[in-house]
């Protein structure tokens, strides 16, 4: 009878045992932390891109692009709408399915800056995410984290003056245009710096919110000698931009006033513009090249601005300098931007495109073309 005793206890205790433990295990998987849900990839999310509908067919794998597909966000031939599906907003039952979220920073964000113009020239406001279509390297985004219109997200300009002989006549009143965008377009959070250019870079005024002391900078340049722009440009995103440490978020751009000639750089064009990318900075152009007709120079201004998601202005008469400074602020306070995770991203340095449009025909987008993923 004793043995049976202590046989039984032990029984009583094991069944015990197994009560406590049984419902504390259910606990421990049903009490997972699951933060508030920002538009991020699910840890359990299947290899489809989070922004395709979700009318979607069953189909694992978004359909594929042409390989000829346009990379150019203001090319005349819209990529296919099946290969570019609406960026959709996550909805509200993705938070609600049971699935558990991982809130994380992902080194591989792309933060894409674009503008919206109607086809009467004047900016788009207030479109939502699924208004425009997005490839990068011809595919869908995986997953869609942030879209806003970045009206007073702060600036990091670079004002770039061509000091060389060409435009000794027209320099006084590029130096005044220039001072007075900068009383326009900077705002407490702002920062810009001003150099002079011809064969050397003259770092007249570095980074500061200070109109005055950016007025004595712009003031303290001469004019004179030959013109090494591309190096010029390369130097300056490489210096200026690419090395930038910022704890939020900035848009950078440079504004470039020159007449496009080069006669001593040692880099080409397509370096200099490849450096502006990787440092993400827009460029946008101002000619000096003024009358009713366009020369060389002309167009490599625009070839710069066209490939970093800028714009190029071309005056008439030089008191329409400031007229193109006066644009480059409007657009500059008339911006979106979009943060994605891009599919199938490789840390291998290449060159990604980009091919971001407007699902309405009325409108036209501007953007990069494209960018250099990090390299490990």
């Amino acid at each position: 009878m004793v043995g049976m005793n202590i046989s039984s206890r032990a029984r009583w205790v094991l069944l015990a045992l197994a009560c406590v433990t049984g419902p504390q295990a259910a606990i421990s998987q049903t009490t997972t932390p699951q933060p508030a849900a920002p538009p991020v990839t699910p840890s359990t999310a299947p290899q489809q891109p989070a922004t395709t509908p979700a009318t979607t067919p069953q189909s694992a794998s978004p359909t594929q692009p042409n390989s000829t597909s346009p990379t150019s966000p203001t090319g005349s031939t819209a990529a296919p709408q099946s290969s570019t599906p609406t960026l959709q907003p996550r909805s509200d039952q993705d938070a609600q399915d049971g699935t558990t979220f991982t809130l994380h920073r992902s080194v591989n964000e792309v933060d894409l800056i674009f503008t919206v113009m109607g086809k009467d020239g004047h900016f788009v406001s207030n479109l939502q995410q699924q208004n425009f279509g997005l490839l990068d390297d011809g595919r869908p985004p995986q997953h869609v984290l942030r879209f806003a219109q970045q009206t007073n997200l702060p600036l990091r300009v670079g004002i770039m003056l061509d000091t060389s002989s060409s435009i000794r006549q027209r320099f006084e009143f590029e130096q005044q245009a220039a001072t007075d965008f900068l009383l326009q377009v900077l705002h407490p959070a702002d920062r810009a710096f001003v150099e002079g250019f011809d064969v050397q870079i003259n770092i007249a005024q570095d980074f500061t919110n200070r109109i005055d002391m950016l007025d004595t900078g712009i003031r303290r340049l001469r004019p004179g000698g030959g013109t090494a722009l591309f190096d010029s440009l390369y130097r300056t995103c490489k210096d200026q931009m690419l090395t930038l440490q910022q704890d939020a978020e900035v848009r950078k751009a440079i504004v470039l006033v020159s007449d496009g000639d080069d006669d001593y750089s040692r880099v080409l064009e397509t370096e200099a513009i490849k450096m502006c990318q990787r440092a993400e900075t827009i460029v946008y152009t101002i000619s000096t090249n003024v009358g009713p007709s366009r020369d060389k120079g002309d167009d490599v201004l625009q070839q710069i601005s066209d490939a970093t998601g800028g714009q190029s202005f071309y005056p008439q008469r030089i008191d329409d300098v400031a007229i193109g400074f006066r644009n480059i602020e409007e657009e500059l306070r008339s911006q979106y931007l979009l943060v994605y995770e891009p599919a199938d991203f490789k840390r291998d340095g290449s060159f990604r495109t980009i091919y971001l449009h407007s699902l309405d025909p009325r409108y036209g987008v501007r953007a990069k073309k494209g960018y250099f993923s990090p390299h490990e």
